[in-house]
């Protein structure tokens, strides 16, 4: 409960950014972006623009066939419908297509129908692109999850195999779970049915996708707090295989021992990170890009949307960061979109996910402001 109250006293502490009347990027002048587009700054040719403003505390993304942007939250219960219908790079139509749900954190599209993780359960909504003003009732897919609200934010996905795949996190800062489903990463069929974990030791899980050529997945880890401003860092995992355990509580980030759990189990017992980011900066949502519109040095790559500490006595993070792969293996990372946290400490945007869309952009959403923004590239 502390931690709760904390959190939302820091989020009240960031306060709302008016819009601005133009962004200028490279010399260009972006008309109808907002001040977290003002402040941004990208690697030269990149641009940032104002996808919508219209999307209240938007998280997960998950791009529908016919190319609408479907837009999970978190306590307004939403899930929003997204379309560019004149095809002009902005999302000009929004529709609430559910509501009065519980934390609606993750979304996931295929074949028609939108599955949405809730706090407890999985719901789906049936031919949807074609009932967006008159959405039909959900059906049930799966209701056993846990009832926790701390880090009961689902991120989920439809992996290769055509399984829903979510993530599981513990309901407390650290400890060790009462239930075996906490602190995982679980998979089940599209019907609900074969719930399995495939990964444990993980603490809170907001993002993850499958590399390409390799089809291994990739995830991100929320580390523990107080344990300082630098401790213990954030993590980007693979499954290499089902059944491999992560470390949580008793190991944090590779190798910094739990002060209370860590005599249990050794670090070296558990499979460690592939990288590690700062403590605290909060990695969510990533994709790797397969799009041809960025330059060939950007294929195959990470992108990863830091969502800001909230207890960090100086803040870090609130930024998109770009982990570089050589032969399947990462070997470098770099700030990709910076400028969302000012000198003074003023925070202008939380990216929470990123999406990829037909035409090879990205789109960012942003939970402060309740934005999705467009990143494309032009010679």
């Amino acid at each position: 409960m502390g931690r709760t109250i904390q959190a939302m006293a820091m989020l009240l502490a960031f306060a709302w950014i008016a819009p601005a009347t133009a962004a200028h990027l490279d010399g260009e002048v972006i008309v109808g972006g907002d001040a977290a587009v003002e402040r941004a700054v990208l690697p030269k040719g990149f641009r940032l623009s104002l996808y919508t403003g219209q999307t209240p505390e938007a998280r997960s993304l998950a791009l529908g066939d016919d190319g609408t942007v479907y837009v999970g939250s978190r306590e307004l219960g939403k899930v929003y419908a997204v379309r560019d219908t004149d095809g002009d790079g902005r999302g000009d139509q929004v529709t609430v297509i559910a509501s009065g749900l519980n934390l609606p954190n993750g979304v996931a599209f295929y074949q028609g129908a939108l599955y949405v993780a809730e706090v407890h359960r999985i719901i789906r909504f049936d031919r949807i692109a074609s009932r967006l003003d008159h959405p039909p009732r959900p059906a049930v897919v799966y209701d056993g999850l846990p009832r926790d609200a701390l880090h009961g934010s689902r991120y989920l996905r439809v992996g290769p195999d055509g399984k829903l795949y979510l993530g599981i996190g513990v309901p407390c800062n650290v400890c060790q779970p009462a239930r075996e489903i906490y602190g995982t990463l679980a998979r089940l069929n599209r019907d609900g049915s074969r719930f399995e974990i495939v990964a444990r030791g993980i603490r809170n899980t907001v993002g993850f996708d499958w590399q390409p050529g390799t089809g291994q997945l990739y995830f991100t880890d929320n580390g523990r707090d107080l344990l300082g401003d630098d401790s213990p860092p954030e993590e980007l995992n693979r499954l290499d295989r089902p059944g491999l355990h992560f470390g949580f509580p008793h190991c944090h980030g590779g190798d910094v021992a739990d002060p209370q759990f860590g005599k249990e189990q050794a670090c070296d017992g558990f499979a460690a990170p592939v990288w590690r980011f700062p403590a605290h900066v909060a990695p969510l949502g990533m994709r790797f890009y397969t799009g041809k519109q960025f330059p060939a040095e950007y294929r195959e790559q990470l992108f990863v949307a830091q969502h800001g500490s909230w207890n960090r006595s100086t803040p870090l993070g609130y930024r998109v960061v770009l982990v570089r792969f050589e032969k399947n293996q990462p070997v470098a990372d770099q700030v990709f979109i910076d400028g969302w946290l000012t000198p003074n400490g003023k925070v202008l945007a939380r990216p929470v996910d990123i999406l990829q869309m037909p035409d090879g952009s990205l789109l960012v959403s942003d939970e402060m402001n309740g934005a999705l923004y467009r990143i494309s590239y032009a010679d």
